[in-house]
């Protein structure tokens, strides 16, 4: 259990407000990052893990004019891909992850290239671009850290 992923469950329990997962390069790790925390069920709703490029669109509804156009590693598919999982999972929140663990370069990017999203209900509140170091799994427990990290911010705002 991390403590962002403690914070995010307790804050979402505190709000009765709940989370989904859309996750590409982390693989399901943000869902079990979530689940480690002692009382998520009240909070985390569940996820869709969306390896493959066309279960961007078959499960999480990204349009498949965006997959076209911007590729999978792009923003516009993680602001999408949050969204599809915060209305398919029912949640107030949905959170994503697209992008380059390595070892090899994706659609032109290098690897470390990641893209977390944010959307709350229908509408994609942030997607933040990473540029990260490391090693493939490094690449990943760092771009889940970071997508816990933007939900948190959104979370301790107190606009929200």
């Amino acid at each position: 259990m991390t403590a962002a992923a403690a914070a995010v469950i307790a804050r979402l329990t505190r709000l009765g407000q709940t989370v989904a997962t859309a996750e590409s390069l982390t693989g399901g790790l943000i869902g079990t990052l979530l689940t480690d925390v002692p009382g998520a069920s009240v909070a985390y709703r569940g996820g869709l893990i969306v390896y493959a490029t066309e279960l961007k669109a078959e499960l999480a509804g990204v349009p498949a004019e965006i997959l076209d156009r911007d590729g999978a590693v792009a923003a516009s598919t993680a602001g999408e891909l949050a969204r599809g999982a915060a209305r398919r999972c029912g949640a107030t929140w949905g959170i994503s992850t697209t992008g380059v663990a390595g070892p090899d370069r994706q659609e032109g990017q290098p690897v470390g290239t990641v893209f977390v999203g944010l959307a709350r209900a229908d509408e994609v509140v942030e997607v933040r671009r990473l540029s990260l170091d490391g090693r493939r799994s490094e690449i990943r427990d760092q771009s889940a850290q970071q997508a816990l990290t933007l939900l948190l911010d959104h979370l301790l705002d107190p606009a929200h």
